[in-house]
């Protein structure tokens, strides 16, 4: 396995002039991103409904300054320039083929499209909040019409081989394809569906009591904090709010990363859970060298390898029977109730297995079948086989044929992600991308549970942060995992973690 140079090291000085020109005229850019980035945070936190008026306009605003600066001639003649020059560094060839991406992107897709792209995406996040709140679609659906038919505008603009859906699976993971999509989910679907029949037929719990126990919000949060100070929360570098939807976010990567959560009066493990997800997600910003800071490189390298990260921390840290032991202190501190339980207890809680319509507080063994929905219809609206109009009734279809249930209003079916609103289409496939990755370093490390039985998380995320963070965009996904891990995507070892797991 061939081992990639220190970017620490590489960067110490960028040898060639012309990538340091370049990285002078990005600078810019890079403030830009930063205030969009915190605008954002802000929209889904803390904005008043009504500040919407203000905040697309100017989100539309800053996007088309973004994409002329990118194509100011001399920026542009630049990066042509470097493209021919010879002993690039690693780190100088990865800031080349990022901004070439880029530059493709703003090139072919015209300023009007993503100044409308923006600011219909800001509108629409709102609208979706209102549309869950009442549970009717109606309220997102002309929303979500017009971003459909931008996504249309957009992949056709980018171009693609095979189908319309593969340009926007790029935007979100280079390289890959509609058909590396296919090719995961034919091995995943099938075993998934035996192995819950198997499970059903052992009486693997598919409830607890647990999940029916109220509890003060005050007394999750408690939980939460010390949870992710027991994993080491850098509390001067992130941040933890509230939002509808949990997610994560970098303002400034490796300094400045924000992550909110979702709280309930019932069923703790769901607030537990979504924070260990995003923490995932923020130790991958935190974890990026510091001397690729302000570059086009300084950036996690893909949804895929995000959702990796934030996937191993909740599912393969977090639902573990290690886990499960260590954490037994901290909730019988936060939560009283806790004392009545065992480790075992906690374990089963953890990870009891029935088909659930909501995809955030869905187990292991179902998850990825809610990927799998999202993805057919997605990739049906690009290809204009099917209409906006027609996605509650497809997507209760699809979830009666997958998993058995039929949600019982939109809230809890087509509205409960914000994904679609804000305009990310092509994103849900790498969740799933995320979840085999994420077991391949599983079993490449091979000492996952040994280091959270003795509560060693330091060593763990060093593992991490050596083979994933600090090489921020340097290399393309597949590129990186190769040299990290010998390969790239193989669904084959997330098939053996479940099957192993859930004996």
């Amino acid at each position: 396995m061939t081992s990639a140079p220190s970017p620490r090291r590489e960067s110490t000085a960028i040898r060639s002039e012309t990538v340091r020109q370049i990285l002078e005229h990005y600078r810019a850019i890079w403030a830009l991103e930063h205030a969009l980035a915190l605008m954002q945070w802000d929209l889904e936190t803390y904005m008043p409904r009504e500040g919407i008026v203000g905040r697309a306009i100017a989100r539309a605003e800053i996007a088309q300054l973004i994409q002329r600066i990118m194509l100011d001639e001399k920026l542009v003649r630049l990066v042509e320039r470097a493209k021919e020059e010879k002993d690039l560094t690693d780190i100088e060839r990865g800031i080349i083929r990022v901004l070439s991406r880029e530059l493709k992107y703003f090139q072919r897709v015209p300023p009007d499209v993503i100044r409308e792209f923006n600011k219909v995406t800001s509108e629409a996040s709102v609208a979706w909040r209102a549309a869950r709140e009442r549970s009717r679609f109606e309220i997102l659906a002309p929303h979500l019409e017009r971003i459909v038919e931008l996504s249309r505008v957009i992949a056709e603009r980018l171009g693609y081989e095979e189908h319309p859906y593969d340009a926007l699976l790029d935007l979100y993971e280079e390289g890959l394809t509609r058909r590396d999509i296919e090719q995961i989910f034919s091995t995943l679907e099938p075993v998934i569906k035996g192995l819950l029949r198997r499970l059903e037929a052992l009486g693997w719990p598919r409830s607890h009591p647990l999940e029916r126990v109220p509890c003060k919000r005050q007394r999750i949060e408690a939980l939460v904090v010390k949870t992710l100070e027991m994993l080491g929360l850098p509390k001067d570098r992130l941040r933890v709010d509230t939002s509808p939807h949990p997610f994560s976010i970098e303002i400034t990567q490796r300094y400045d990363v924000r992550i909110t959560v979702r709280y309930r009066d019932v069923n703790f493990k769901e607030t537990l859970f979504s924070a260990l997800h995003e923490y995932g997600h923020a130790l991958y910003s935190l974890g990026i060298d510091e001397s690729l800071l302000m570059t086009p490189v300084g950036t996690p390298n893909s949804l895929g390898l995000h959702e990796s990260q934030s996937r191993f921390v909740e599912n393969f840290v977090g639902r573990s029977r290690e886990f499960a032991s260590l954490i037994m202190p901290v909730l019988r501190e936060c939560l009283p109730f806790m004392s009545d339980y065992a480790e075992e207890d906690v374990f089963y809680y953890f990870n009891t297995v029935r088909p659930y319509p909501i995809r955030v507080e869905s187990d292991e063994v179902t998850y990825n079948l809610h990927v799998l929905l999202r993805y057919k219809l997605e990739s049906m609206l690009v290809a204009g086989e099917i209409k906006v109009s027609q996605l509650p009734e497809l997507w209760n279809y699809e979830m009666e044929r997958l998993l058995g249930i039929r949600p019982r209003n939109d809230a809890e079916g087509v509205l409960q992600d914000i994904h679609w609103a804000n305009g990310l289409i092509g994103y849900f496939p790498t969740y799933t991308l995320g979840n085999a990755i994420a077991a391949m370093i599983y079993y490449k490390h091979g000492r996952v549970g040994e280091l959270v039985m003795s509560g060693n998380f330091a060593q763990l995320w060093e593992y991490l942060r050596e083979k994933v963070h600090k090489w921020g965009s340097i290399y393309a996904p597949k590129e990186l995992l190769a040299r990290s891990f010998g390969e790239a995507y193989n669904a084959e070892y997330l098939v053996r973690y479940l099957e192993e797991k859930f004996r």
